[in-house]
């Protein structure tokens, strides 16, 4: 195989073999691609994919043609089944891509493979123009499910039209499945009070895209949470009574509670027949005969409403009793049940009761996670996929260090024991501030190790190869800039939600919000003994703040990085002709330099910094900083509609004139 050093061009996932000859070959002008009809690609979308590629390259139109009496220059076709010599036999997804100077031939075991030999074909396509490497590829992918979980409910709904945008490069890069999370985002019917305001996908949404995505070789799969994750539900008038507390249904909207409260009470018969309602009304617009219940995150089960029954019965077993009837309740109907695994590894008695077609969705995002939790699950006779994260969630930046190392890792593990796949997440929480644009490096990791999990790929080489392949960047030096600005990250959006919903908006610290920061919940109990009081908000955000002293330092050497970032960044997004990304990786940075800021004027007004030491601005700029606030959240909100509905912008942009408020307020 050439050397990454020796060509400017790449391929990703990279192929599991591929010998590249003397020589190149010249794409004719008038040339056609020949699609046979075995391959059962209804309208010849991939024969179309190629005429797109090569006319955006070369300037040049091809025909389109089937048959054995119409020659082509490319020839997509299945393989006879004495022809193909895959490295396991016909693994499906396998393809053989051969390019010389006779034509081009992609062979594919089924559909899948002709479509990803086709992938890979438009890779060098856009890469090289008409001039194409003479080369011969045999490939084959290493997990059989290659799928992507998309967030659509904490915040950010996707237009429809991006979500196409979206499906296309999953396929570029050769996933064949996709998930959209879904809360309170959907507009079931009878609902309205749970979805009003929410900018929800519908049911003609979802039979469009289902379509678009089967088109592509995707499978679109359904998932709504069914048990933990109501949060928007149980707050509503007609169905708060079904939620573990309804009488917290009226406290003020907290994006840190929205991540905790929000367990159905199954002890309750009305329970089940709301999360029935819901699965038997969503499987009805998929294809796909699987279905993804999720029912993690059940944090309050078993404290509230349904205390008493888990008192008689164990937690445990309340849990599984509920997942499994809603499991049957799918197997009934011919479905196949998915759910992630975060309770049943925390109590593993609930592993010795899963019906033998259910599938654990056993997600580990820490970037040095080990194997254990994927062993317990292989051990338990359980069949499970993998599922690692791209790590946008919480910050305008995305952490490409982490990411790399938790989806690299969890890729082999999920191998080694036996995974059906993998699936990556990309999550929104506390608002989906992350635009989901910066979540393409992430997803392209997952590209590469769900395909070729032990292949011996160096970080650098990769974002190297993601900006020449995604982003067509000649230098490959706009992913490592990237990643590099990301670093740059120090007082972050988690921090700014944090430290401002400490107040619980009547001046008094919200100590659900402080018992989940580390620094806060060891001291509340200590606090109330010594005082005799509960903590109070400046009391709270005094510790916090005192306690990312350390971190506030390095402030102002990161912003001079960051900025020398937005510098280094700005001449080679300018030769990329990609605006959309352009803008998006501008706002973010600008906004994470705002952030910086905004933590180091509330560490000084926390007597954290001395005033003298406030960088490139004073005290009295604070109102300066606070319109800066405003102004960038004017821009971030044009870019949010580039890709995604009104939803809860509103949410973001009042967390960002809070902090405004905030600065205005330490000025005086």
């Amino acid at each position: 195989m050439a050397s990454e050093n020796t060509r400017k061009w790449a391929i990703i996932p990279e192929p599991n073999s591929m010998t590249v000859g003397e020589g190149t070959v010249l794409l004719p002008y008038a040339g056609r691609v020949n699609e046979s009809i075995a391959i059962d690609d209804g309208d010849f979308l991939l024969a179309h994919q190629l005429v797109a590629d090569i006319r955006s390259a070369t300037g040049t139109d091809w025909d389109i043609a089937t048959g054995d009496m119409w020659s082509g220059f490319i020839r997509l076709r299945i393989a006879d089944s004495w022809d193909f010599d895959s490295q396991d036999g016909g693994t499906a997804g396998a393809y053989t891509l051969t390019i010389n100077t006779d034509g081009i031939t992609i062979t594919g075991c089924d559909f899948e493979g002709v479509r990803n030999g086709v992938q890979t074909l438009r890779q060098l396509i856009r890469q090289n123009g008409a001039v194409l490497p003479v080369l011969q590829i045999e490939d084959a992918p290493a997990y059989r499910i290659r799928g992507y979980y998309l967030d659509a409910t904490r915040g950010r709904v996707p237009t429809l039209a991006w979500l196409k945008q979206w499906a296309d490069k999953l396929c570029l890069y050769k996933y064949n499945q996709l998930q959209l999370y879904i809360e309170h985002t959907f507009a079931f019917d009878g609902m309205s009070e749970t979805w009003r305001g929410s900018s929800p996908l519908t049911p003609a949404d979802t039979l469009e895209f289902d379509q678009y995505c089967a088109n592509l070789g995707i499978e679109l799969v359904p998932s709504v949470s069914t048990f933990g994750h109501q949060y928007v539900a149980m707050r509503t008038q007609e169905l708060r009574e079904l939620g573990e507390f309804p009488e917290d249904a009226d406290r003020p909207f907290s994006f840190i509670e929205r991540m905790r409260h929000h367990t159905l009470n199954v002890a309750d018969d009305r329970a089940f027949a709301f999360s029935a309602q819901l699965v038997d009304s969503y499987l009805q617009l998929f294809r796909s005969k699987r279905f993804n219940i999720c029912a993690d995150e059940t944090f309050d089960l078993g404290k509230g409403k349904s205390k008493q029954e888990a008192q008689r019965v164990g937690v445990a077993t309340l849990y599984a009793t509920y997942v499994g009837k809603l499991c049957e309740h799918l197997s009934q109907q011919g479905r196949e049940p998915m759910f992630w695994g975060d309770i049943a590894i925390e109590m593993p008695e609930i592993l010795e009761t899963l019906p033998n077609n259910v599938t654990l969705l056993n997600w580990q995002y820490e970037p040095e996670a080990t194997d254990e939790k994927i062993q317990l699950v292989a051990q338990a006779g359980a069949k499970q996929i993998v599922c690692p994260a791209v790590w946008g969630w919480n910050a305008l930046l995305p952490r490409i260090d982490d990411a790399w190392n938790n989806i690299a890792r969890i890729a082999r593990y999920g191998i080694d024991c036996g995974a059906e796949g993998m699936l990556v997440t990309d999550w929104g929480d506390f608002g989906h501030v992350n635009d989901p644009r910066m979540a393409v490096p992430g997803m392209i990791f997952g590209a590469q190790y769900a395909w070729n999990p032990a292949g011996d790929t160096a970080e650098n080489d990769l974002l190297e190869r993601i900006s020449r392949v995604e982003y067509g960047d000649c230098s490959a030096r706009f992913v490592v800039l990237l990643r590099n600005a990301s670093a740059q990250a120090v007082f972050t959006w988690r921090e700014l939600v944090e430290y401002l919903e400490l107040d619980d908006g009547t001046g008094n610290c919200n100590t659900d919000v402080a018992q989940t920061i580390p620094c806060l919940a060891d001291r509340l109990v200590d606090h109330l003994s010594d005082c005799g009081n509960a903590m109070t908000v400046r009391e709270a955000r005094n510790r916090m703040m005192r306690n990312m002293a350390t971190t506030i330092e390095r402030i102002p050497q990161a912003n001079r990085a960051l900025q020398q970032c937005m510098v280094d960044i700005a001449p080679i997004a300018a030769h990329m002709g990609n605006p959309g990304i352009t803008a998006a990786v501008r706002i973010a940075m600008e906004g994470q330099l705002l952030l910086n800021r905004v933590g180091f004027a509330l560490a000084e007004a926390h007597d954290v910094r001395d005033a003298h030491d406030a960088g490139d601005w004073r005290p009295s700029d604070y109102r300066a900083l606070a319109r800066e606030l405003e102004c960038w959240c004017a821009a971030y909100a044009k870019e949010w509609n580039a890709t995604s509905q009104p939803s809860e912008l509103h949410r973001i942009q009042e967390t960002v004139w809070k902090a405004a408020d905030e600065l205005r307020r330490i000025s005086k």
